[in-house]
């Protein structure tokens, strides 16, 4: 087929939630291609392929070690099932990483290995998918002098002022690059971003400024077309907090795309992000940014985002001027459906999804993780403590042109909805949008504070609705909800908290048409 065109769609497969985990052994050949033959005929232009857990890969190499090589009785009946399916097919002569990047290129997609640059060691009976080379070397790891905090997030994480440490990561890559015929690599660094001890960020940065470009080196000498991608947190600020001088990067030339994230752990969609300064750092470089567009939602009610929150974050990706979309962490909607097919048709197009039903949403606790962290250099906005008479503010921002809608006949219509969790009936609380107070008169409340049908988990409080008219409407760009706890009910003493905010924007396919059907009165009724 013909040779895809520059990616604005990438997609990334992590190699083993919705692939090597999910099938018994003995794994087939056609179970390894359904990574590729399930984004078949879709706008996604390249797939981005996970090398199994970063320490240990899921394919034949010399310079990595095989996952569970070094297990000789398993804990864990899935990381179990990984290791037999890989050495199965490696065995029979049908290496899992070049079935999947024949597959891709077969199919017009382009193919880029994704290496777990960072991660953490846990001890020996139960890290089934650590290496050798970790176990043997915790000298090399950021708290091996026992400096650091014992609660210090990247103690056990490697150290790059270790030349053994860039190397033993660098020559995985240069095997994968020389063996494959594969159109780039990327290097996932926005997840675990600790790369140095805290006292050593700012010499480490030059360090692997250095290893970035022995990187870029190594992908290049296979061919110019060949691409180096860097996932980062989409702070550029907090880059360099980490060591990653990206700026740097993009300035020299030494990289093809960066994608950005700011939830690297939790998964979290994030429509908020604020990827300007990492687009103007990277305009007249040559260099690509792309938005790291998740899914996961993981609240009380929702658990994969809808279309409508998918929308909404892609089209604030857009309007800040991104040139693609990376999509991550997808897999947790898997085997995927209708719904999941919808969205890729419409997300590399920002004017077709222009006037489609949208719902922004900050983001906030998560089932999984009541505290998410965000990367560094990203503040978390939610949820916010409220205290008598001292505002919480939460920005968001929006990309629909509400007035331009409204002027076609499409525009339905602007809710906005904040939840707050802890009050009750007696405390009073004032909502202003862009400085303007939304008044009763426009306001429902609904009391889920004993809501015995509980979706997913309890949040006990108080929804407040706003249906927003033209004078009240969220402008294009940045907003600013501002929430004030005016009175606390002194007899009841537990904690007020601003713990949702989202707007959700409805339309019409036309200026006559109605919105919805009510499958008993049929086509013509305005329901929704």
């Amino acid at each position: 087929m013909a040779e895809p065109a520059v990616p604005r769609l990438m997609f990334y497969n992590d190699g083993r939630h919705p692939l090597i985990y999910q099938f018994e052994p003995p794994m087939r050949v056609e179970d390894l291609q359904l990574a590729v033959d399930e984004l078949a005929g879709t706008p996604v232009d390249a797939l981005m392929f996970c090398l199994g857990d970063g320490r240990t890969v899921l394919h034949d190499s010399a310079a990595g070690e095989l996952w569970g090589g070094n297990v000789a009785s398993w804990p864990h009946a899935v990381f179990h099932r990984a290791h037999r399916n890989a050495k199965g097919l490696i065995d029979a002569g049908r290496d899992p990483l070049r079935v999947v990047c024949d597959r891709a290129h077969a199919k017009g997609m382009r193919f880029y290995p994704t290496l777990l640059v960072q991660q953490g060691r846990g001890d020996r009976a139960a890290d089934v998918r650590c290496s050798e080379f970790r176990f043997a070397n915790p000298h090399l790891e950021i708290g091996a002098d026992g400096a650091l905090p014992p609660d210090h997030p990247g103690a056990r994480c490697l150290d790059f002022a270790h030349a053994e440490v860039r190397d033993e990561r660098f020559a995985l890559i240069a095997e994968t690059l020389d063996r494959y015929p594969v159109d780039g690599f990327e290097l996932q660094l926005a997840y675990r971003p600790w790369y140095f001890r805290p006292d050593a960020v700012a010499a480490g940065r030059r360090i692997m400024t250095e290893w970035i470009e022995r990187v870029r080196a190594a992908v290049k000498a296979g061919g110019a077309r060949r691409e180096l991608v860097v996932r980062v947190p989409a702070s550029v600020e907090g880059c360099l907090r980490a060591g990653l001088d990206v700026r740097e990067w993009l300035r020299r030339g030494l990289v093809d795309v960066v994608a950005a994230e700011t939830f690297g752990e939790p998964e979290v969609l994030d429509s908020t992000i604020d990827l300007r300064p990492l687009v103007d750092a990277a305009r007249h470089t040559g260099a690509r940014v792309h938005a790291v567009l998740m899914r996961g939602v993981d609240s009380d009610r929702v658990a994969q985002a809808p279309i409508g929150m998918v929308r909404a974050a892609a089209g604030n990706y857009w309007d800040q001027g991104v040139d693609g979309l990376y999509l991550a962490y997808w897999h947790a909607a898997w085997p995927y459906g209708a719904d999941f097919y919808e969205m890729l048709r419409e997300l590399p197009h920002p004017d077709v999804m222009a006037a489609k039903d949208k719902v922004y949403f900050v983001p906030t606790a998560t089932g999984r993780h009541p505290e998410p962290q965000t990367g560094p250099g990203v503040r978390r906005q939610l949820p916010a403590l409220l205290r008598p008479g001292a505002p919480v503010r939460v920005e968001f921002p929006v990309s629909d042109d509400l007035p331009r809608q409204e002027a076609a006949g499409r525009l339905h219509e602007v809710l906005l909805r904040v939840r707050v969790a802890g009050v009750n009936e007696r405390d009073r609380i004032t909502v202003r949008l862009n400085g303007a107070v939304l008044p009763e008169s426009v306001r429902r409340v609904i009391d889920l504070s004993a809501n015995i049908a509980w979706a997913r988990r309890r949040i006990a409080g108080y929804w407040y609705l706003f249906r927003l008219g033209e004078a009240r409407w969220p402008r294009r760009g940045r907003n600013t909800l501002e929430v004030t706890l005016d009175h606390a009910d002194p007899e009841l003493a537990a904690p007020r908290a601003l713990h949702d905010v989202e707007l959700k924007v409805d339309y019409r396919i036309g200026r006559r048409f109605a919105r919805g059907a009510d499958p008993d009165l049929g086509p013509f009724t305005e329901a929704g």
